[in-house]
């Protein structure tokens, strides 16, 4: 069982976040929390760290795992461009529930599998995360559980699926709130990679009425 890592002790969130930054390094997978839920993450430049979070939650590279980052600086760095028509919704739900899929640079050097040269980004709205991110750069990140599973909303949950697949699990307590009617427990993710249009591909917390809202027309469906 990986070490579990208590973020509420000073002396302990400083060990865990030694012990998280040195298995990025060493392309090993962590987990960390997030707003929503407990996340397995790894180093998004490794090929062979990417690899091993997708063996670990059972998934191929069918399933390409999200990146997070720290701030919207990260985010242009990573995305060829991110559409203007977005900074609104941006502007108001980062940090928080929000993924956007858009083009990734092609000059980066990265496989996160099947992506079809796209990239999902989100900047997580919790404090261990993105002091962590602010360390490590930019992770490949997907829920901390075993594929088909329900995702771990704390930090045991995600031991327990996950146990050795995992280096350090950095333990914040019990993360996410009320999920909507018919929502996945996770952020809403929004497919920007095409021109003149933004489709939802997976409605998570962040309510539909809300991405309308701010979209307007440019809202597909």
């Amino acid at each position: 069982m990986p070490a579990i890592h208590d973020c509420a002790d000073p002396a302990s969130l400083l060990d865990g976040v030694r012990a998280a930054r040195t298995a990025v390094a060493a392309g090993r997978c962590i987990v960390i929390p997030t707003d929503t839920v407990y996340g397995i993450a790894a180093d998004a430049f490794s090929h062979a760290a990417v690899a091993g979070l997708l063996a670990a939650k059972g998934r191929d590279r069918g399933f390409p795992p999200p990146v997070l980052v720290a701030d919207r600086a990260m985010a242009s760095a990573l995305a060829e461009s991110i559409p203007a028509a977005l900074e609104p919704l941006l502007d108001a739900h980062w940090p928080g529930p929000l993924t956007i899929i858009v083009r990734a640079q092609a000059s980066l050097t990265w496989d996160l599998g099947d992506t079809g040269g796209t990239v999902a980004l989100r900047v997580p709205d919790h404090p261990i995360a993105i002091g962590l991110l602010r360390e490590t750069g930019p992770l490949a990140v997907s829920s901390a559980n075993l594929h088909g599973m329900p995702a771990a909303l704390t930090a045991q949950e995600a031991a327990e699926m996950l146990g050795d697949r995992v280096d350090a699990i950095l333990d914040a307590g019990p993360v996410g709130g009320a999920v909507p009617e018919g929502a996945a427990n996770g952020s809403t993710i929004l497919d920007c990679s095409t021109d003149g249009v933004v489709r939802i591909v997976r409605q998570g917390v962040l309510p539909r009425a809300t991405v309308a809202e701010a979209l307007g027309e440019l809202l597909a469906g």
